[in-house]
């Protein structure tokens, strides 16, 4: 029977409206009825009276029957800051393979010898790992490549400012002995300064190994937020990678005091000089890193690539400014490139320490700090580098 068109509808019941999409059913007292209740923005529905939380790294479908993964995030090589920082790497590595050829081609050189040759090889070596790393920190977090992370990154640095260490070490040795007796100081020769420079990487070794012994190395999933899920090793949160960096940072801290304790050293031993342009900035470049790498927790990736960055800028800075001054005199000054400008001297002043200035100006003392070719120690005037 219809009705008629002016017949007043009924009102509709309430007992049996269908829930939409994201409600779960809640039944009432009243026989036969319910109510709809929402599910919030992260819960899906497994039963038609139930709202129930999807697990982190997952978000609820479209249809809120079933939980989805959220893609994994990591730095991959195909991201623009990836790209950045391996192109900063891979420029470094070319150049630091070019300097280390020049200085294969010239190792018997004046400039090279006087250089301290053995510690300049160790140098540029460091140079060349810390620019690799960023291979290791940019690949897909695993098992190998976290443990690579942990252990290469204060290995790297351990090399470069063990090396540099020695050398003001040596330096500041040098001339406070001259001050106080003829005699030339112990442990200065090419063997010795190895031999010293190996027991400060080796103690960065023992740290890597004890550290990854006590915290195996491994990839796993990190939350920042709700919706985040990112594939990480799992010291790169936190401040973990802090302790790989400790002794480095140590290491930067003393020779930064011997490069300010050398800084008035006479101009033919004037590599004192370049060491503290060396220091000085990378003093400025580990601020700023540190400063970025305990802000940016929340974004792993950033972490890492702003890492890679300050790997990259750090040696950098080291290959600039101890090999660049050593590398234009042996491709565009070659004429000074010769023992008597290496042992140049200065002209005396009369001062009432007269044989303090004497020694001074000679920038001379009798020790065995170069090597020939047969691998020999012998004696030279010119104890200290011309850079």
């Amino acid at each position: 029977m219809r009705y008629k068109l002016d017949e007043p509808k009924h009102p509709e019941s309430i007992c049996g409206k269908p829930c939409g999409r994201g409600e779960a059913y809640h039944v009432t007292d009243i026989p036969c009825c319910w109510i709809c209740n929402p599910c919030h923005d992260y819960q899906y529905l497994p039963t038609r009276v139930e709202c129930v939380d999807c697990e982190y790294g997952t978000l609820p479908s479209f249809d809120r029957l079933s939980c989805i993964p959220i893609p994994q995030a990591y730095l991959r090589y195909t991201d623009p800051i990836a790209i950045a920082a391996l192109t900063l790497s891979t420029l470094g590595i070319i150049a630091s393979c070019f300097v280390m050829l020049i200085f294969v081609k010239y190792n018997d050189t004046p400039i090279v010898k006087a250089s301290g040759r053995e510690l300049s090889f160790v140098l540029l070596i460091g140079i060349f790992l810390c620019y690799s790393m960023t291979f290791v920190l940019v690949s897909k977090p695993s098992t190998i490549s976290c443990g690579a992370q942990k252990f290469g990154m204060g290995l790297c640095f351990s090399i470069i400012y063990s090396a540099i260490l020695t050398k003001t070490n040596r330096i500041s040795r040098i001339f406070r002995a001259g001050k106080r007796t003829s005699k030339r100081p112990k442990f200065i020769s090419p063997r010795s300064q190895l031999i010293i420079c190996g027991g400060f990487v080796a103690f960065q070794n023992a740290i890597g190994i004890v550290w990854l012994l006590l915290r195996p190395p491994k990839a796993v999933a990190y939350y920042a937020n709700r919706d985040d899920h990112q594939l990480v090793c799992e010291d790169a949160v936190h401040a973990w990678y802090m302790v790989g960096f400790t002794y480095p940072i140590f290491l930067v801290i003393v020779c930064t005091f011997y490069a300010f304790l050398t800084r008035n050293i006479p101009e033919a031993f004037n590599e004192s000089k370049y060491i503290g342009f060396t220091m000085y900035t990378t003093c400025i470049i580990w601020l700023a890193f540190v400063a970025i790498y305990f802000s940016t927790e929340q974004n792993i990736q950033i972490r890492i690539a702003t890492m890679c960055f300050s790997i990259s800028l750090s040696s950098t800075v080291t290959l600039i400014c101890m090999f660049t001054p050593k590398m234009y005199i042996i491709l565009l000054h070659p004429d000074k490139n010769v023992r008597q400008t290496i042992m140049v001297a200065k002209p005396v002043v009369a001062t009432p320490n007269a044989k303090l200035n004497n020694y001074h100006a000679t920038c001379r003392i009798e020790t065995p700090t170069q090597s020939d070719g047969a691998g020999k120690q012998t004696p030279t005037r010119a104890l200290l580098p011309l850079f």
